[in-house]
């Protein structure tokens, strides 16, 4: 009789112990499962971030590319000021050296 207590005793130990073994086999998997889906998840969230950087990059290329164009042009209008100042001066001292030589003449 106690024989057969003791059998059943281990059979209900041998039983639970293969229950316990398969929940951790369960377990594994459960957890090989989601760290599966936490690399996707990661991973898309790394392209996203990639593409955002990417998009901020070039928007500032063309903003950059926009300063530039913009600093050429000014750069532009102020010489051609310049070029006009110049002009300017040049036609100012040859109506007052005009003028001079018209006055000497007259007093001459």
């Amino acid at each position: 009789m106690e024989r057969r207590r003791r059998k059943k005793g281990m059979e209900r130990k041998k039983k639970k112990r293969e229950e316990k073994e398969e929940k951790k086999k369960c377990r594994g998997k459960i957890k090989k499962k989601e760290k599966k889906k936490e690399k996707k998840r990661k991973r898309r969230k790394d392209k996203k971030k990639k593409e955002k950087k990417e998009k901020k990059k070039k928007k500032s290329r063309e903003k950059m590319k926009e300063r530039k164009k913009g600093e050429k042009e000014k750069e532009k209008r102020k010489k051609k000021k310049k070029k006009k100042r110049k002009k300017k001066k040049k036609k100012e001292k040859k109506k007052r050296a005009e003028n001079n030589y018209n006055k000497k003449k007259e007093e001459g």
